[in-house]
C-alpha cells in the first residue's frame, strides 16, 4: 500500500541549485545548495536556502525554510502592490511599482518568482544593480514586500 503525499496549499518554484565544494584531507567533499521560493499565490511568499549531501534533501530543506519565513504581501483588488517601492539589499537594488490592469506581471528573474508565487498580477519590477546573484535579488524582492504597508481609507 503506497502512501499518497496530500498536496501541499503552496506552489513551489527553485530559483537556483548550485554544488559547492569544500576540500578536506584526502580531496573534495561535495554538497548541493538548493534555493525555493514558496508561496500560496493568495499574498503569502518566502525565500528558503537549505544545504545537503543530495539535491532532494537540499530541495527538502530549502522549502522548510522558505515556509518558516513567510512574509503577507499587501494585495490591491486588481492583484497589484499598493505604491512604487524601492529597497537595497545587500548589492541587489529592486524597483517594484503598480501598473495598469491587464499589463500583467512585467518582472525578470528571481524577482518574478516571488511575485508570482506571492499572486501579484499587476505589477512592474525592475532590478537596478549589476548583481546577478538570484539569491540576493529574490531576498531585496522579499524585503521590498515587506516594506509595503496597507494604506487605509478614513471614513
Amino acid at each position: 500500500m503506497a502512501r499518497q503525499r496530500e498536496k501541499s496549499e503552496f506552489s513551489e518554484k527553485m530559483i537556483d541549485l548550485s554544488r559547492v565544494a569544500r576540500v578536506v584531507a584526502g580531496g573534495r567533499r561535495f554538497t548541493f545548495r538548493a534555493t525555493m521560493v514558496a508561496g500560496d499565490r493568495k499574498g503569502r511568499v518566502g525565500v528558503g536556502i537549505g544545504k545537503a549531501t543530495h539535491t532532494a534533501l537540499a530541495m527538502e530543506k530549502a522549502m522548510r525554510a522558505a515556509k518558516k519565513n513567510m512574509i503577507a504581501v499587501p494585495l490591491t483588488e486588481n492583484g497589484s502592490i499598493p505604491y512604487e517601492v524601492e529597497v537595497k539589499y545587500g548589492a541587489a537594488v529592486v524597483r517594484m511599482r503598480p501598473i495598469a490592469s491587464g499589463r500583467g506581471l512585467v518582472a525578470g528573474g528571481a524577482v518574478r518568482s516571488v511575485l508570482e508565487l506571492a499572486g501579484v498580477t499587476n505589477t512592474s519590477a525592475k532590478i537596478i544593480s549589476h548583481t546577478k546573484n538570484k539569491i540576493t535579488n529574490a531576498r531585496a524582492a522579499i524585503e521590498a514586500l515587506k516594506s509595503l504597508k496597507i494604506l487605509r481609507k478614513e471614513k
